[in-house]
């Protein structure tokens, strides 16, 4: 009895461990689709967003924590300063809104002003932790992905990226564009 219940021990531990194993977004992987709309949220004006978007240009995304907001401020600044050409690159960033205390109304009004700093950023809000859950990526964080024209995930960093991340993130677009 004892070696049957080990046997089921170890099978549900290796279960749980490859099925997390499988359900991490990698390097090379296209996510599975998300639509953040209606109660789930969208982009400021209220229209929906969809990832089948980050197509057709090389995207970063950042999804950020709100209470994280500035975590990554000097990677969106090498962006910025990289002048990439808007017809090859485009960068989203997509607010967890479901992370933070923090009034909705309150946080709308900041991304308003971040949109006015960053105007060919496309902000957009997640109420419910839709990216966190269909894409297991780091929650309560500031993470920051890249995509290929293909849609394919080409870099991934959740949290603080270093000065040498943030290198290796602009020669994997420049390599992309």
């Amino acid at each position: 009895m004892k070696q049957v219940l080990r046997l089921l021990l170890v099978l549900f531990v290796v279960t749980f461990v490859f099925s997390n194993a499988w359900a991490d977004l990698q390097v090379g992987q296209v996510p599975p689709k998300i639509d953040l709309k209606e109660k789930l949220g969208g982009r400021l004006d209220g229209t929906p967003w969809s990832s089948d978007e980050l197509k057709g240009k090389v995207y970063v995304l950042f999804y950020v924590d709100p209470d994280e907001a500035d975590l990554n401020d000097e990677t969106s600044e090498a962006l910025r300063k990289e002048n990439f050409p808007s017809e090859k690159f485009q960068s989203t960033a997509i607010i967890n809104m479901a992370a933070t205390w923090l009034p909705n109304f309150a946080i709308s009004k900041k991304l308003k002003k971040k949109q006015e700093t960053y105007p060919s950023t496309i902000y957009v809000r997640d109420y419910k932790k839709v990216v966190v859950k269909a894409w297991n990526i780091a929650d309560d964080n500031s993470d920051v992905l890249a995509f290929d024209k293909e849609g394919r995930l080409i870099f991934r960093k959740d949290g603080k990226l270093t000065p040498e991340e943030i290198q290796r993130l602009l020669q994997v677009i420049r390599d992309n564009l």
